[in-house]
Protein backbone atom coordinates (compact mmCIF):
# COMPACT_ATOMS: atom_id res chain seq x y z
CA UNK A 1 0.00 0.00 0.00
CA UNK A 2 1.26 3.44 -0.97
CA UNK A 3 1.11 6.06 1.76
CA UNK A 4 0.18 9.62 0.77
CA UNK A 5 2.81 12.25 1.22
CA UNK A 6 2.51 14.99 3.82
CA UNK A 7 1.54 17.47 1.08
CA UNK A 8 -1.18 15.13 -0.22
CA UNK A 9 -2.57 14.68 3.31
CA UNK A 10 -2.69 18.48 3.74
CA UNK A 11 -4.54 18.89 0.42
CA UNK A 12 -7.08 16.21 1.42
CA UNK A 13 -7.64 17.78 4.86
CA UNK A 14 -7.93 21.26 3.33
CA UNK A 15 -10.42 20.01 0.72
CA UNK A 16 -12.54 18.26 3.35
CA UNK A 17 -12.47 21.38 5.53
CA UNK A 18 -13.68 23.52 2.63
CA UNK A 19 -16.44 21.04 1.79
CA UNK A 20 -17.66 20.98 5.39
CA UNK A 21 -17.56 24.80 5.63
CA UNK A 22 -19.44 25.10 2.34
CA UNK A 23 -22.14 22.64 3.39
CA UNK A 24 -22.61 24.41 6.74
CA UNK A 25 -22.86 27.77 4.93
CA UNK A 26 -25.43 26.43 2.48
CA UNK A 27 -27.46 24.86 5.29
CA UNK A 28 -27.49 28.16 7.20
CA UNK A 29 -28.38 30.12 4.09
CA UNK A 30 -31.49 27.99 3.64
CA UNK A 31 -32.64 28.34 7.23
CA UNK A 32 -35.32 31.04 7.29
CA UNK A 33 -34.79 33.81 9.79
CA UNK A 34 -38.02 34.84 11.39
CA UNK A 35 -38.26 38.59 11.13
CA UNK A 36 -40.29 40.09 13.91
CA UNK A 37 -43.82 40.90 12.82
CA UNK A 38 -44.34 44.64 12.33
CA UNK A 39 -46.61 46.24 14.89
CA UNK A 40 -47.93 49.78 14.71
CA UNK A 41 -47.27 51.89 17.77
CA UNK A 42 -50.32 53.46 19.37
CA UNK A 43 -50.70 56.77 17.56
CA UNK A 44 -50.69 59.88 19.69
CA UNK A 45 -53.86 61.97 19.75
CA UNK A 46 -54.42 64.29 16.82
CA UNK A 47 -52.17 67.32 17.30
CA UNK A 48 -53.20 70.95 17.26
CA UNK A 49 -52.48 72.62 13.94
CA UNK A 50 -52.73 75.98 12.26
CA UNK A 51 -53.52 76.76 8.65
CA UNK A 52 -51.21 79.81 8.76
CA UNK A 53 -47.99 77.88 8.17
CA UNK A 54 -48.97 75.17 5.68
CA UNK A 55 -46.49 73.78 3.19
CA UNK A 56 -48.41 73.34 -0.08
CA UNK A 57 -48.55 69.92 -1.70
CA UNK A 58 -48.35 69.81 -5.48
CA UNK A 59 -51.40 68.08 -6.87
CA UNK A 60 -52.48 67.23 -10.42
CA UNK A 61 -54.39 69.98 -12.27
CA UNK A 62 -57.76 68.24 -11.94
CA UNK A 63 -57.68 68.60 -8.12
CA UNK A 64 -59.41 71.85 -7.21
CA UNK A 65 -58.63 71.71 -3.48
CA UNK A 66 -55.63 73.59 -2.10
CA UNK A 67 -53.79 71.10 0.06
CA UNK A 68 -50.95 71.55 2.54
CA UNK A 69 -49.47 70.08 5.69
CA UNK A 70 -48.65 71.82 8.93
CA UNK A 71 -44.90 71.16 9.35
CA UNK A 72 -45.11 71.23 13.15
CA UNK A 73 -47.34 68.13 13.06
CA UNK A 74 -44.99 66.02 10.93
CA UNK A 75 -43.50 63.09 12.89
CA UNK A 76 -41.54 60.06 11.71
CA UNK A 77 -42.27 57.42 14.35
CA UNK A 78 -40.04 54.54 15.36
CA UNK A 79 -42.47 52.10 13.72
CA UNK A 80 -41.79 53.73 10.32
CA UNK A 81 -45.06 55.64 10.06
CA UNK A 82 -44.96 59.27 8.95
CA UNK A 83 -47.83 61.07 10.70
CA UNK A 84 -49.02 64.59 9.85
CA UNK A 85 -52.00 66.91 9.64
CA UNK A 86 -53.14 67.75 6.13
CA UNK A 87 -55.42 70.74 5.56
CA UNK A 88 -57.65 70.99 2.49
CA UNK A 89 -59.34 74.18 1.38
CA UNK A 90 -61.97 74.35 -1.35
CA UNK A 91 -62.66 77.24 -3.74
CA UNK A 92 -65.22 78.81 -1.40
CA UNK A 93 -62.66 78.95 1.42
CA UNK A 94 -64.05 76.17 3.59
CA UNK A 95 -61.32 74.12 5.20
CA UNK A 96 -61.12 70.73 6.79
CA UNK A 97 -58.22 68.68 8.08
CA UNK A 98 -57.22 65.08 8.55
CA UNK A 99 -54.69 63.47 10.86
CA UNK A 100 -53.05 60.72 8.81
CA UNK A 101 -50.16 58.30 8.66
CA UNK A 102 -48.22 56.97 5.70
CA UNK A 103 -46.49 53.59 5.86
CA UNK A 104 -43.90 53.75 3.08
CA UNK A 105 -42.92 50.07 3.38
CA UNK A 106 -46.37 48.97 2.20
CA UNK A 107 -47.51 52.06 0.27
CA UNK A 108 -50.50 52.58 2.56
CA UNK A 109 -52.23 55.46 4.30
CA UNK A 110 -54.47 55.59 7.37
CA UNK A 111 -56.71 58.41 8.56
CA UNK A 112 -56.86 58.63 12.36
CA UNK A 113 -59.11 61.69 12.79
CA UNK A 114 -60.86 64.45 10.82
CA UNK A 115 -62.10 67.96 11.47
CA UNK A 116 -64.84 69.96 9.87
CA UNK A 117 -65.82 73.59 10.15
CA UNK A 118 -65.94 73.28 13.97
CA UNK A 119 -62.20 72.60 14.05
CA UNK A 120 -62.67 69.79 16.60
CA UNK A 121 -61.04 66.45 15.95
CA UNK A 122 -63.39 63.52 15.40
CA UNK A 123 -61.52 60.22 15.68
CA UNK A 124 -62.11 57.68 12.92
CA UNK A 125 -63.67 54.55 14.37
CA UNK A 126 -61.47 51.57 13.54
CA UNK A 127 -59.11 53.31 11.12
CA UNK A 128 -57.84 51.01 8.38
CA UNK A 129 -54.74 51.00 6.20
CA UNK A 130 -55.58 51.65 2.54
CA UNK A 131 -53.42 51.53 -0.54
CA UNK A 132 -52.35 55.07 -1.46
CA UNK A 133 -53.19 54.46 -5.10
CA UNK A 134 -56.82 53.55 -4.42
CA UNK A 135 -59.38 55.77 -6.11
CA UNK A 136 -59.70 58.12 -3.15
CA UNK A 137 -61.45 61.49 -3.31
CA UNK A 138 -58.04 63.10 -3.11
CA UNK A 139 -54.71 61.43 -3.67
CA UNK A 140 -52.76 63.79 -1.45
CA UNK A 141 -51.13 60.94 0.52
CA UNK A 142 -49.75 59.50 -2.71
CA UNK A 143 -48.56 62.97 -3.72
CA UNK A 144 -46.86 63.40 -0.33
CA UNK A 145 -45.15 60.04 -0.62
CA UNK A 146 -43.74 61.02 -4.02
CA UNK A 147 -42.77 64.53 -2.89
CA UNK A 148 -40.39 63.49 -0.13
CA UNK A 149 -42.16 61.54 2.62
CA UNK A 150 -40.96 58.20 1.28
CA UNK A 151 -37.54 57.33 -0.01
CA UNK A 152 -38.55 54.24 -1.95
CA UNK A 153 -40.11 51.90 0.63
CA UNK A 154 -38.51 53.68 3.60
CA UNK A 155 -39.71 56.75 5.45
CA UNK A 156 -37.38 59.69 4.93
CA UNK A 157 -36.01 61.62 7.89
CA UNK A 158 -38.20 64.45 9.19
CA UNK A 159 -35.69 67.17 8.32
CA UNK A 160 -35.27 65.79 4.80
CA UNK A 161 -39.04 65.59 4.27
CA UNK A 162 -39.55 69.20 5.33
CA UNK A 163 -36.62 70.46 3.27
CA UNK A 164 -37.83 68.66 0.15
CA UNK A 165 -41.43 69.83 0.59
CA UNK A 166 -40.34 73.44 1.17
CA UNK A 167 -38.11 73.38 -1.90
CA UNK A 168 -40.86 71.84 -4.00
CA UNK A 169 -38.29 69.85 -6.00
CA UNK A 170 -40.31 66.68 -6.40
CA UNK A 171 -43.51 66.73 -8.39
CA UNK A 172 -46.72 64.76 -8.12
CA UNK A 173 -45.89 62.53 -11.05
Amino acid sequence: MVRPTTDEVMVIKHTWGLLIALSVTLACAQTPVDAPEWVEEAPPPAPAYTADRLIPIEMPPYVTLKIGIDPTTLVVAADGIVRYVVVMRNASGSAFAAYEGILCSSGEVKTYARTGSSGKWVPVEQPQWRDMTDNLPSRHAFALSKQGVCNGRVAAKRADILATLKQGQKSYE
